[in-house]
């Protein structure tokens, strides 16, 4: 069978240290990505995870510190990875919850910006869980008819999945499926998107699970004490819950949805308080009349050619003299006699 693909889907599958999302690292990673005309493309990369392989992780896979000394850290790869899935859609097995969450972990490390919005994630386990409920070995051996050669290989895991998606395509394609509510439909069809529908029933808002959406596309605590309650709701209640999770050990991914939330619950307190302060503010005073307008008096420029008067000591005009006569002689007289 042919998927029917509008773009690339990555299937892809991780050997890790450990199972710890926020602390373990990829060890190896395989990725067979099946394009719209059919062809496939195979890449599969050793990493250097810059720490120890507990000896219990590599009994499982098979892959030991010897064996990844010389390898290029995942830093080092992380372009080539990104570049190689980059307009992918992504599947595997039980990736919603270990092997995305875990591959944006690193590359969040490694600085690297891989955006996962607006692409399809199909976790094949949760069609088989919620179809037939049963392990990977299992699946290949129930829908395939077939032994998982070199198990817990990346390549071989990988192909696996690969296998057991087109094979529950191919059974239950017209099958009906009933919901907890009771709703029916006919879920695993030839279509990725429905495919991711299906496969993403609890909507993670972070695929680690610290968050999911609500019915009405909130996004909600889904552990400890706050489970079930709206993020922002949260916030108000106790500012101090942000700043708690933030300095935790969670996944990076987490932290960086939950600083989304964040950015966007103080972007509408701060309108409200605008709102509220546009609401508040004192109405204009009425208008009164109008002053009347300043007089401006016209000003005279003083004439310079003419000649100062100031500072010159008063001279009574002059009378025409009169004639001496008798009167005035006498007075003289009198004003000189010695006596």
């Amino acid at each position: 069978m042919k998927l029917n693909l509008k773009r690339p889907l990555a299937f892809f599958d991780l050997e890790a240290t450990g199972v710890n999302i926020g602390a373990d690292r990829i060890v190896e990673i395989s990725v067979i990505k099946l394009n719209p005309d059919g062809s496939e493309e195979v890449k599969t990369w050793r990493v250097h995870p810059e720490m120890p392989i507990p000896l219990e992780s590599s009994l499982i896979h098979g892959i030991y510190d010897e064996d990844i000394k010389d390898e290029f850290t995942f830093k080092e790869l992380a372009n080539d990875v990104a570049a190689f899935i980059a307009e992918s859609d992504l599947a595997g097995f039980n990736s919603n919850k270990f092997d995305i969450p875990m591959l944006m972990e690193e590359f969040l490390r490694a600085d690297v910006v891989f955006d996962l919005d607006n692409r399809h994630f199909v976790d094949v386990q949760n069609i088989f869980h919620q179809m037939e409920q049963r392990t990977l070995k299992a699946a290949y051996q129930f829908y395939c008819q077939k032994d998982i050669m070199n198990a817990h290989s990346a390549e071989a895991d990988t192909r696996a999945t690969m296998e057991v998606l087109l094979a529950q395509i191919a059974k239950y394609e017209n099958q009906e499926w009933e919901d907890k509510k009771g709703n029916k439909s006919i879920p695993v069809t030839n279509d990725v998107e429905a495919l991711h529908k299906f496969t993403n029933l609890n909507k993670p808002v972070d695929f680690a699970g610290r968050m999911v959406y609500n019915e009405q596309g909130e996004e909600v605590i889904n552990f400890g004490k706050h489970k079930g309650k709206k993020v922002e709701d949260v916030f108000n209640a106790e500012p101090s819950y942000y700043s708690w999770m933030m300095q935790g050990d969670f996944p990076l991914y987490t932290k960086r949805k939950l600083e989304e939330i964040y950015t966007r619950f103080n972007a509408k307190k701060v309108a409200e308080r605008q709102a509220k302060a546009a609401q508040s503010k004192p109405a204009e005073p009425a208008a009164t009349a109008p002053k009347p307008e300043y007089q401006k008096k016209e000003f005279t420029k003083p004439d310079h050619t003419r000649t100062p008067q100031l500072n010159k000591p008063y001279k009574k005009p002059e009378e025409p003299a009169k004639p001496v006569d008798d009167d005035m002689l006498q007075q003289l007289a009198m004003k000189f006699k010695k006596g």
